[in-house]
């Protein structure tokens, strides 16, 4: 018999909350952050990499799948874990946003989308159930409602017409999931910056009973703060026994705010897009390799991190690898930063269970600084 889909809090510490997400394929410890793997590999990284790093999940994209190398030929092959060589858990997100974001010609409808592919100009539609067919083809542990997503700012009547188009998409999601046991669908709130919508979106998912509740359509455009203050409208709306995901946020600032105000599951491209640009996240705030000031600094990113590339070369170096253009400043700097990322969340699930999360919230902000500070 397949072990149930199920989630514990261990810990609270204010809002904070730290606990862990039982799978069939493997526990997931929450505060998590999952490194996204877009086309079934989270970029310039090696999956045992990612799974040493301390990653429980990690995220595949229905939309890019979808296109290539196709739903049908991944559930062939045996599905898309054992396609990527990442046996633990994985979640699928629903392909909405990249329809709204990627798709050059689109037209909605109260049935879904119909657009064209960004790679081939071939015309696909999405629907909630040909997403959940496709999150199921793939074999995702936990997978998402199909929804629409407006970018912020918009007007109050644009984010109520998404939001209830959406609360229709997420019954329909929901039948098309079915219930296979050990599986997870989570519902999105949605809502745009208007209180009042995000809270009725929140009730209507919860009475829907979803396995968990995403908050999606923030970090797309609007400052952190109005993001923060809708998290404090939405978060005591949903269930306490239930995971609360954070959709594509963000920077380690965002997920040290949102962590404060109950969020327990995060993914962002931030860290691997960054890796592949020059950047690095650090303990004592961002690196930009490409300044000239660390042409001659033999310093490591970190002296003391566990990981090998922010501990074991020089910044002179990683500025040298990344001014001349080479594959291995990618490589390196996208360790560096998905290890700075998971250690990050370590951290904070510990300080969460020793009730010591306002100060270590504390301690981090000023350690960011120390790099902008020239420290």
């Amino acid at each position: 018999m397949t072990a149930p889909f199920a989630f514990r809090l261990h810990a609270t510490d204010g809002a904070a909350r730290t606990g862990e997400i039982s799978t069939p394929r493997g526990k997931i410890r929450t505060p998590a952050f999952m490194p996204v793997g877009t086309a079934a590999t989270v970029k310039a990284m090696y999956p045992e990499q990612v799974k040493t790093l301390g990653a429980d999940i990690v995220l595949g994209n229905t939309y890019h799948l979808m296109l290539r190398p196709g739903a049908e030929r991944v559930a062939e092959l045996g599905g898309l874990h054992k396609f990527m060589n990442w046996p633990h858990p994985v979640l699928t997100d629903s392909g909405g946003f990249q329809v709204m974001s990627l798709a050059k010609l689109r037209k909605l409808d109260e049935n879904g989308v119909a657009f064209q592919s960004h790679i081939d100009g071939s015309r696909h539609v999405l629907t909630p159930e040909r997403s959940m067919e496709i999150q199921g083809l793939l074999g995702s542990d936990i997978q998402m409602q199909f929804d629409e997503c407006v970018k912020l700012p918009c007007a109050d009547a644009e984010a109520e017409r998404a939001m209830r188009l959406s609360l229709r998409w997420a019954e329909r999601s929901r039948k098309a999931f079915g219930g296979e046991a050990g599986r997870a669908v989570f519902g999105i709130v949605q809502g745009g910056a208007v209180a009042p919508l995000r809270i009725e979106s929140a009730k209507a998912l919860v009475d829907m009973d979803f396995h968990g509740y995403s908050i999606g359509g923030l970090a797309v455009g609007e400052p952190q703060d109005v993001m923060l203050a809708m998290l404090e409208i939405v978060t005591p709306h949903l269930p306490e026994g239930k995971p609360r995901y954070l959709m594509g946020v963000g920077s380690p600032d965002d997920l040290l705010q949102s962590v404060a105000r109950g969020v327990d599951m995060f993914d962002c491209v931030m860290p691997t897009r960054a890796g592949r640009h020059g950047l690095a996240y650090t303990r004592f705030g961002k690196v930009n390799l490409r300044n000239a000031r660390h042409a001659n600094d033999p310093r490591p990113l970190d002296p003391d991190s566990s990981c090998p590339a922010a501990r074991d070369y020089s910044r002179a170096y990683l500025h040298h690898l990344v001014k001349s253009g080479e594959i291995l400043a990618m490589m390196l700097l996208t360790w560096a930063n998905l290890a700075y990322y998971q250690e990050l969340m370590a951290a904070m699930r510990a300080a969460i269970a020793a009730r010591a999360f306002a100060a270590f919230r504390q301690q981090a902000i000023a350690d960011w600084a120390r790099e902008k500070n020239g420290d």
